[in-house]
């Protein structure tokens, strides 16, 4: 759920005090008004379904690193499964060919499999936990190497090691970046505790950062990815905070009369966009991370929320209904005085919740269409809509850090969980779990070389 809509009522754009009664609701009739850290985690594994595919996929070979039988988690079975996510890759069964070194690699019985690339690998079990991995990706035409890594890592973390290599072969062979290394945030449910959690891009490894008996709604990223800012309604109201991921130390953002919401950093790290009543209205304001600074940036007599920073800084785009509908804006940052909100969306009459692409050349949002709310993604230069999903209730998308998948929330027998769409609409994950009710995500950034 965003901050002022109700996907199961999504044909009524709410009112301030109605998003009050809609999280009543969502808290199924109970909302617990005593502040409660939660005694018992709230956990779950996600399980991953894929759909669809690319129509040109790599064929790629990965084989067995040699004694991973050895360690408790298996570094190629996660480089597998992270490069089938992608929908980019054909796995070519290695039928019993084990090659460990160059030397050993027969290419004309890869060639004839129809293998273009190859993954070949040793593990060393060291002394005090740790892991020698070395890797080469091997491309099978040219017999040359094209990428390749030596770590050494502690056992607790091969999963880590295996993402960074499927990211590694993922840029070698498509020249963008791989984003299996990142990190998701989200809200879930379960019962009558509300969990922020954040996992790895795959689904594994989620860890709630903080749990209360309250909606906790609108997790957004740092740009460093240290930080989540997100809404809490411990107080029995509407309050930004923000909290470090490594110390687990918050701090309150925005508590100013009447309802603080919609946080939305910008690309620096320093401000942060956010949705406050405490002037009349629903409006969008700027203020700095440490809390200084408020100023007020959109003046209208509508409903302003959901602001998006543009990857330069230099303006937002959000959703209004100053014009009847609510409909996807965009207005500059750094000369208010002199900006009016540009229209961006005009086909349908409902287009909310948009982010801006990291390259800054689209938006993905949700769209109305046929009463189903769906995600699409806007051109920003020629104004043309793509639909990428054809369910019924989605909400929240974002884009991951290389623009090549959109991740957001859709409900499936009255059960929110989390699905990822390719940005051309041909493959879509499904992230789901046996308990629990999913909502809000976010793509967290790259994360930052040491």
């Amino acid at each position: 759920m965003n901050d002022l809509y109700n996907q199961k009522h999504h044909s009524t754009f709410l009112t301030v005090s109605a998003m009050l009664t809609r999280f009543y609701q969502y808290a199924s009739g109970l909302f617990i008004l005593l502040f409660c850290l939660i005694s018992q985690p709230v956990h779950a594994e996600l399980d991953i379904e894929i759909f669809g595919g690319g129509t040109m996929r790599i064929p790629i070979a990965i084989i067995p690193f040699s004694a991973e039988e050895r360690l408790q988690q298996s570094i190629t079975a996660v480089v597998a499964a992270d490069l089938q996510r992608s929908g980019l890759f054909k796995l070519i069964d290695p039928a019993g060919l084990r090659p460990h070194e160059p030397s050993e690699i027969a290419y004309a019985e890869w060639a004839n499999r129809g293998t273009s690339a190859l993954v070949i690998g040793h593990t060393t079990l060291l002394p005090e936990g740790q892991v020698d991995i070395r890797f080469r990706l091997m491309d099978v035409a040219k017999q040359t190497q094209l990428a390749g890594l030596a770590t050494t890592v502690p056992v607790t973390q091969l999963r880590a090691a295996a993402h960074r290599i499927a990211d590694i072969i993922y840029e070698a062979l498509t020249g963008d970046a791989g984003v299996f290394s990142t990190r998701i945030a989200y809200v879930m449910k379960q019962g009558q505790k509300y969990a922020l959690q954040v996992a790895d891009a795959d689904g594994h490894n989620a860890q709630s950062v903080i749990e209360y008996t309250e909606p906790i709604i609108s997790p957004a990223w740092s740009p460093d990815g240290n930080q989540l800012a997100y809404v809490s309604f411990e107080n029995k109201k509407p309050v930004i905070y923000i909290q470090t991921l490594t110390s687990r130390q918050r701090r309150v953002l925005a508590n100013f009369e009447g309802s603080n919401s919609a946080p939305s950093w910008s690309p620096d790290g320093k401000k942060l966009a956010i949705v406050l009543t405490a002037q009349g209205g629903s409006q969008i304001f700027l203020i700095n991370a440490d809390g200084s600074g408020l100023r007020r940036l959109s003046k209208s007599t509508g409903i302003d929320t959901e602001p998006s920073f543009s990857p330069d800084g230099r303006s937002i785009i959000f959703t209004s209904d100053r014009g009847g509908s609510p409909q996807i804006y965009r207005m500059s940052i750094t000369d208010t005085a002199n900006s009016t909100a540009e229209r961006l969306t005009f086909e349908g009459n409902y287009n909310v919740s948009a982010h801006f692409s990291q390259d800054g050349r689209s938006f993905t949002f949700i769209h109305r269409n046929n009463n189903k709310y769906n995600v699409a993604v806007q051109d920003m230069t020629t104004r043309q809509m793509q639909l990428l999903t054809n369910s019924q209730l989605d909400e929240s998308p974002s884009f991951a850090p290389n623009d090549k998948m959109i991740l957001y929330a859709t409900e499936i027998r009255g059960r929110g969980i989390l699905s990822a769409v390719s940005r051309d609409g041909q493959t879509r994950q499904q992230l789901s779990m046996q308990a629990g009710d999913i909502r809000e995500p976010a793509w967290g950034p790259l994360p930052r070389l040491k």
